[in-house]
């Protein structure tokens, strides 16, 4: 988007309102929408953006116990408050209309993203349904990231059982590890992104590391630029992975990927005190939200297990055994012909037989919401249960 000064003046002003209301809900641990209606009513925003506010701060403190907030937090707004406006007739074809405050909008001259123009046709002409909108600012240009659902065709007739699941385990060490059974029952191909875990440690370590020494000099500016850049990278490096994520699906016959429910991330993350913090501070919702939309493009399924213990049992023999080094898992059964083995290797072989268990269930995101993933260190998809009828999801931007 490029507005002119008077409304990027505004947007601005909405920016930091936000921010301040957002920031005063989280610093009050709200656990429910009228906890958090009593913290942001006062302030002066509209009431999309505050009702976005009531539902996502709860799912900050609860869901996800995030430690703390991204320094620069997309404005968010429900489904109600956006609309398009497209005349293809005109040098500008697309307007959106933007939440300012009560009774106050602001039209935004919008250029699509031309990879996602289609979405946007689809939702101006009633094709899709607008899911929840984020307004972001990124080296002076504004981007609004909108959620867009719409029922699509199967693309193919394979039955759940005929598919091959490729489990996927995200970790801090590898950032993401791929492996499947081949016909014959043994795991097979595996595929380890830990040079990129390296890269992602060091970018945080040195983020974390700078933002100290400048908030310490007072340059908190500087800091919060600095701190951008960072994290741009570190997107990077994950867009990247994820999409070599589901290159590997597409060279599988009939995939489908499988995923540890991050509903149920916290339970598995009990390593004590200083490895929760820092394990929630791991990007493991973006990661799962840029596999899904990525997928759902390539027409490959999606599907979500229980992640307990996946990281502790034997994918031979089921025995629960230990690391006797990050990289490592050992089994204890001395029947077990594994011993040792690769212990991120071992875990998305678990996730992939969790498939099939008959333990998975689909995950699409019906209610507007297609992630956290812009709030809290840990910022899990908020999904629901699929209809019959399968959707697909995709957050367009525009700019």
């Amino acid at each position: 988007m490029d507005p002119n000064a008077h409304k990027r003046r505004k947007i601005r002003e909405t920016r930091e309102a936000y921010q301040h209301a957002l920031q005063d809900a989280f610093d009050a641990r709200c656990t429910t929408q009228t906890e958090a209606n009593d913290v942001v009513i006062n302030y002066d925003l509209s009431g999309y953006a505050k009702n976005a506010l009531k539902k996502y701060v709860p799912q900050l403190t609860t869901t996800y116990n995030a430690g703390e907030l991204h320094d620069n937090h997309p404005v968010r707004f429900t489904n109600e408050g956006l609309r398009l406006d497209h005349q293809p007739e005109n040098a500008i074809e697309w307007y959106v209309k933007i939440p300012h405050h009560e009774d106050y909008h602001l039209w935004m001259p919008a250029q699509p993203n031309p990879d996602q123009r289609g979405w946007l046709e689809a939702l101006n002409a009633g094709d899709a349904t607008m899911g929840e909108s984020r307004l972001f600012e990124r080296d002076g240009t504004w981007y609004l990231h909108v959620t867009a659902t719409r029922d699509v065709e199967e693309r193919s007739d394979v039955s759940a059982e005929e598919r091959t699941p490729i489990g996927v385990d995200i970790g801090e060490a590898s950032l993401a590890t791929v492996c499947h059974r081949n016909d014959h029952g043994s795991p097979t191909a595996p595929e380890l992104w830990a040079d990129e875990g390296k890269i992602v440690r060091r970018l945080r370590k040195t983020y974390f590391t700078a933002k100290r020494r400048l908030q310490t000099r007072g340059s908190e500016r500087i800091a919060e630029s600095f701190g951008d850049d960072v994290w741009r990278q570190i997107d990077d490096v994950f867009h990247r992975v994820t999409r070599e994520v589901v290159e590997y699906a597409e060279s599988v016959e009939n995939s489908v990927l499988v995923l540890e429910d991050l509903t149920y991330i916290r339970e598995s993350m009990d390593y004590g005190d200083f490895m929760n913090r820092r394990l929630h501070g791991w990007g493991f919702a973006k990661l799962h939200a840029q596999i899904r939309y990525k997928a759902v493009e390539k027409g490959i399924p999606v599907e979500t297990v229980n992640p307990r213990n996946t990281s502790k049992e034997c994918h031979a023999c089921g025995e629960v055994g230990y690391r006797p080094r990050q990289a490592a898992f050992k089994c204890t059964n001395d029947a077990c012909w594994m011993g040792e083995y690769q212990a991120d290797v071992n875990g998305a072989i678990n996730i992939a037989d969790r498939y099939l268990s008959g333990e998975s269930h689909s995950r699409e995101h019906t209610d507007g919401d297609d992630s956290a993933e812009d709030g809290g260190r840990l910022t899990a998809p908020q999904d629901t249960q699929a209809d019959a009828t399968k959707q697909e999801t995709l957050g367009t931007y525009a700019s």
